[in-house]
């Protein structure tokens, strides 16, 4: 059985085709590169609306059997930007850690890092994490917190993910 992984990118601008999707396509680039394990990529693009993101990542978590579920964008302090409030209002619990782990990365190269919002929850078997909405911050953010990543899935019943271990090693505690 092949793996689902989705991959929502939220941006008003890039759902209306003002411009192009760059921060998914980053995403799907670097799950690629990072998972050696056959997936699918359930893939979308929509408006930051808090009852489109909450609809959406339903249906990616309950009908597509999404395991892991990365959103790009709308984790900022701006009125529009409410992705963190989607996605804690769908996830039955919430895993803070992810969200302090890309803070403390990001400081790292912004002051403004602390301006962002991004978390991580578990819906059923699915495992949502808030990414930025910026290729470089997704890339920084995405390499603190993968390597939990497949471990997580593991514990909530999900599929094996096995990482491409020249690029991305994952984190499972010895037997």
């Amino acid at each position: 059985m092949t793996a689902k992984i989705g991959v929502l990118n939220i941006s008003d601008r890039a759902s209306a085709g003002v411009y192009e999707d760059t921060p998914g396509q980053a995403c799907v680039a670097l799950l690629c590169d990072w998972i050696a394990t056959p997936f699918e990529v359930d893939y979308k693009i929509i408006p930051d609306e808090q009852a489109i993101i909450e609809a959406e990542l339903r249906r990616m978590a309950d009908e597509a059997g999404c395991a892991l579920i990365v959103t790009t964008g709308g984790t900022g302090p701006a009125p529009r930007d409410v992705t963190p409030e989607a996605t804690v209002a769908v996830c039955e619990k919430i895993m803070p850690g992810f969200g302090e782990l890309m803070r403390a990365t990001s400081l790292k190269f912004v002051p403004t890092a602390i301006l962002s919002r991004q978390t991580a929850g578990i819906r059923g078997r699915s495992l949502i994490v808030n990414l930025p909405g910026r290729p470089k911050a997704i890339r920084e953010n995405l390499e603190a917190v993968f390597p939990a990543i497949p471990y997580c899935i593991d514990l909530i019943g999900g599929p094996r993910l096995e990482t491409n271990d020249a690029v991305m090693k994952a984190f499972r505690p010895k037997a």
